[in-house]
């Protein structure tokens, strides 16, 4: 009991040190993916929304965001199996320029929608590690099967954040990371050290195989509104923030 106790306050001090030297805020994610259940009839896009799209971001932007409408809403990609859903919304979100929040949209940490990311053609490692796990859930993969992972990266020697994907719960997952098209095992992927996961149900202390401890419930909403509040704009075709291009 007393190395579980020392164990979860190592996590903790390791998870403070990483976000505060990454001036990364995780639970204000966690927060983000805590009403998931909101967006259950929110990935519709109209077409007054695309010709705004058209006029403010170009015609290559509206090819984006038509191209993802055909994947979450064309049963021929959702009769696809769930690896390849995962290959599919892998590569496509991949193709999207990777910026800081800093400079593609003047702020330390934004959380942009998947319109957003595609409208501007930019967007940082939550940004994608989002996109990817809706899009997924569009698709009818199952949230208990993604976890949005924050990872601490040996290479970059910073926080980073990417998609895991279980098949079963005790089973070794799946990386998605907008750092690589490759979709490899956990074990396969030494340049990343998981330090906690995090869906829509719930918040969990990482490990290599397996889903982890879970170590608490979404008990409120935070940033999560912010972002609901601007799909739900999205929906009405109000004017998107102003990326940059």
């Amino acid at each position: 009991m007393v190395l579980i106790r020392l164990m979860t306050l190592n996590v903790i001090y390791i998870l403070r040190s990483i976000y505060r030297k990454a001036q990364l805020k995780p639970l204000g994610l966690f927060f983000i993916l805590c009403a998931s259940s909101v967006f259950a009839d929110v990935y519709g896009i109209s077409e007054s929304l695309l010709d705004y799209i058209n006029r403010n971001y170009g015609d290559q932007a509206k090819t984006r965001l038509v191209d993802w409408r055909d994947i979450i809403q064309k049963q021929k990609y959702k009769s696809l199996s769930e690896q390849e859903k995962l290959s599919l919304v892998n590569d496509f979100f991949n193709q999207v320029r990777f910026v800081d929040d800093i400079d593609h949209w003047n702020k330390e940490d934004y959380w942009a929608t998947p319109i957003e990311m595609l409208s501007t053609n930019g967007g940082d490692c939550e940004d994608f590690s989002i996109a990817k796990y809706f899009t997924l859930k569009a698709l009818n993969v199952p949230v208990d099967r993604m976890r949005l992972t924050y990872v601490k990266s040996i290479v970059l020697k910073q926080a980073h954040m990417v998609l895991a994907y279980y098949p079963t719960p005790d089973a070794e997952p799946l990386i998605l990371d907008n750092l690589m098209d490759e979709i490899r095992p956990a074990s396969n992927r030494k340049d990343l050290v998981p330090v906690y996961s995090f869906n829509g149900d719930g918040l969990w202390l990482s490990r290599e195989r397996g889903e982890g401890k879970r170590v608490g419930e979404s008990s409120r909403l935070g940033l999560w509104n912010e972002l609901a509040k601007r799909m739900k704009k999205e929906q009405d075709s109000k004017r998107l923030p102003e990326g940059k291009k």
